[in-house]
C-alpha cells in the first residue's frame, strides 16, 4: 500500500503574495471593464487616500511646492495641488491600463482610444520632422500627465523608440507596467548601466526616450525651481558624443475622455563649447529650464510627491 503524501504547507510570504498577484488581477479587471467616469473617480480616491494618509509623501509634495512657488501661491492652492499631484499620479496608472485593453481590440472597436492617438500623432509630427532631420533624437519627458502614454503616440507617430526605466521594487506591478510599455511596440533597457546601450541604440539608427528629472547621486547640480536639484547628464552627453539633439516632450491631460495636451519642444542641438563640462552643463540646463516650463504650465500633473532635492553625503562634483 502506497503512502500517502503528505501535502507541504505553503510559507506565509508565499500566500501573501498569491494573494497579492490575485488582488492585482482582480483590480485590472475591474478597470478595464468601468467606464472612463468610473475610473477616474478611483483614481481620485486613491490619491486623496495617499494624501490624507501619506504623511512623509504629502509633507515632500508641499514642501517642495512651497519652494517652487514661493511668494506665487498661498497655503491652500499648495495643499489642493498637492492633492490633485496625488491624484494624478494613480490616474496615470489606471488611464494605462484602460487605454492598452481598448488599444488591443479589434481597430473598428477601439472607440475614443483610437481617436485620441491619432489626435495626437497629428501633433506629434513635428517631433517625426525633427527626428528625420536629425536621424535619430534624444525625448525626453518629465514624470508630468501621463508619460505612460507617450510611447503609444511614438508608435503611433511611426517613431521606433527605446526607452530607458528603472525596475520596479514591486515584480507585480514591474511586469504589469512592462506589459504595457512592450505592448506599444517599444524597446525598453533597465536603468542601470544604461549608457553603452543607448549609445549603441544611437548609432543604430534608433531614438530614445528618457525621463531625466528625478534625483540621482550621480548627477549635476542644476537649478530647478530656484534650488540646486541632481540631474542627470547621460542626455547632454549623449547629445555631445554623437551630435544628435535633445527634444522635451510631455502628454498632459486636458479635459476628460483620453484629451491630452501634446508637447514637443524645439530641438536643442549641441552647439560649440570651450570644454566637454561646458557643454554638458549647457545642455542640461536648458533641458532643465524647458521641463520646468511645462510644468509650470500643468503644476497639479506633476510627481511632486518625489524628493527631487534630495542631498547626498559625500557627493562630489560628476565632471570634476
Amino acid at each position: 500500500m502506497k503512502k500517502k503524501r503528505k501535502r507541504r504547507r505553503k510559507s506565509g510570504i508565499a500566500r501573501l503574495l498569491e494573494y497579492g498577484a490575485a488582488c492585482i488581477i482582480v483590480f485590472v479587471f475591474i478597470v478595464r471593464a468601468a467606464p472612463m467616469r468610473a475610473v477616474r473617480g478611483l483614481g481620485n480616491l486613491l490619491g486623496d487616500l495617499l494624501y490624507f494618509l501619506g504623511k512623509r509623501r504629502r509633507e515632500i509634495a508641499e514642501e517642495n511646492l512651497r519652494h517652487a512657488f514661493n511668494g506665487e501661491k498661498n497655503p491652500q492652492e499648495i495643499r489642493d495641488i498637492a492633492r490633485k499631484s496625488c491624484r494624478s499620479f494613480f490616474l496615470s496608472f489606471l488611464e494605462i491600463i484602460k487605454l492598452n485593453h481598448m488599444l488591443a481590440r479589434p481597430a473598428d472597436r477601439r472607440g475614443r482610444a483610437e481617436s485620441a492617438m491619432q489626435r495626437m500623432a497629428a501633433v506629434f509630427e513635428k517631433a517625426r520632422r525633427i527626428q528625420q532631420e536629425a536621424g535619430e533624437c534624444i525625448f525626453v519627458t518629465p514624470h508630468i500627465g501621463n508619460w505612460e502614454v507617450l510611447p503609444h503616440v511614438f508608435s503611433a507617430a511611426g517613431i521606433p523608440l527605446t526607452i530607458v526605466a528603472r525596475p520596479l521594487d514591486n515584480p507585480y506591478l514591474e511586469k504589469l507596467i512592462y506589459s504595457n510599455r512592450i505592448a506599444s511596440g517599444q524597446v525598453i533597457i533597465p536603468k542601470r548601466n544604461a549608457l553603452f546601450h543607448l549609445g549603441r541604440t544611437l548609432r543604430q539608427g534608433r531614438s530614445i526616450g528618457m525621463l531625466p528629472d528625478q534625483s540621482t547621486m550621480k548627477g549635476l547640480l542644476i537649478d530647478f525651481f530656484g534650488r540646486k536639484a541632481t540631474t542627470t547628464p547621460v542626455p547632454a552627453m549623449l547629445a555631445l558624443k554623437y551630435t544628435k539633439p535633445i527634444v522635451v516632450v510631455a502628454c498632459c491631460r486636458k479635459g476628460e475622455d483620453y484629451r491630452y495636451d501634446v508637447i514637443v519642444s524645439d530641438p536643442i542641438w549641441p552647439g560649440t563649447y570651450t570644454d566637454k563640462k561646458t557643454g554638458i552643463l549647457s545642455i542640461t540646463e536648458e533641458m532643465t529650464r524647458r521641463m520646468e516650463a511645462i510644468i509650470r504650465k500643468y503644476p497639479e500633473q506633476y510627481l511632486w510627491m518625489h524628493n527631487r532635492w534630495k542631498t547626498y553625503r559625500g557627493k562630489k562634483e560628476f565632471l570634476s
